[in-house]
């Protein structure tokens, strides 16, 4: 029986909007961070980068663990088809060399350099955040004219009010924009407070990457930043909106991901956390 053609537009709209109900969410590459396994590497760093291309992941947050040298680290890398974008580094470090920074980062062809924590005593005050600032509008300016953004990444201490917003919020509206950028933790973003797709919408440009956790139900959130390692669960399994945080994520142009799983259960947990991202549709 031949249909008419107001029935075969209908079923054309009706396969269309059903294909693109079902796109999927996340597109980027799968990435990790090394300190995932910082117990792991003993047992044999090719081992571990042996397991972590078996499992599709395509880039990794450095740098090189111990016992190995960047270059050797990054042979390794290149073997198994593993880009390292970006590394992460002490805030010391940086402070005191950033020049050696840059050197690292061009090692590994990183074209970021991540700072996870800025030090304090028990509680992150304006004093600590205004130092802060200065350090990195400082050291950003030598990376950036070095062809690396310096990106910080937030931990959770820092949502404690400040003015009309949160200290989180003093340090990126004063960094300049020209010279530092940030990558959020979306779980010690949720862990302090924070709302992460919120603070994705509410800062489009400044976010550049982000680091994919989440924390086990029932957990209650606080300025510590910190929390047991038992408490990383794979991604959907905790309190945070996944689906929510990763259109957020993609609609402000995030490019790099990468899962961070600090629990002992990460080699159980992160096929989980790849199967979930994987499976959501928009």
């Amino acid at each position: 029986m031949k249909k008419s053609p107001v029935i075969l537009t209908l079923l054309f709209a009706f396969c269309f909007c059903r294909s693109y109900a079902q796109s999927p969410l996340f597109t980027n590459a799968v990435g990790v961070q090394a300190y995932t396994y910082r117990n792991s590497w003993t047992g044999g760093i090719a081992k571990v980068l042996d397991s972590v291309k078996v499992l599709g992941i395509t880039e990794m947050e450095g740098p090189n663990p111990k016992g190995i040298s960047p270059e050797e680290f990054k042979k390794l890398l290149n073997e198994r088809g593993i880009l390292m974008p970006s590394i992460g580094v002490d805030y010391g470090l940086i402070s005191k060399d950033p020049y050696q920074m840059v050197t690292l980062a061009k090692t590994f062809g990183a074209t970021f350099v991540m700072v996870a924590w800025i030090p304090h005593s028990n509680t992150f005050t304006i004093d600590d955040a205004k130092k802060a600032v200065a350090e990195f509008n400082r050291e950003g300016k030598i990376l950036k004219d070095n062809g690396i953004t310096l990106c910080y990444h937030d931990h959770g201490y820092e949502f404690g009010p400040y003015g009309n917003g949160t200290l989180l919020d003093y340090i990126i509206q004063n960094t300049n924009p020209d010279y530092v950028s940030f990558e959020m933790d979306i779980m010690w973003t949720f862990h302090g407070g924070g709302d992460p797709a919120k603070l994705l919408y509410k800062y489009p440009t400044r976010w550049k990457m982000l680091h994919l956790k989440d924390i086990r139900k029932g957990i209650a959130n606080d300025l510590t930043g910190g929390t047991s390692t038992n408490n990383d669960v794979a991604l959907g399994t905790g309190q945070l909106d996944i689906p929510g945080i990763l259109k957020a994520a993609k609609a402000i142009g995030i490019q790099h991901y990468f899962i961070e799983d600090e629990s002992p259960n990460h080699a159980s947990q992160i096929p989980v956390t790849i199967g979930y991202i994987k499976g959501l549709t928009e």
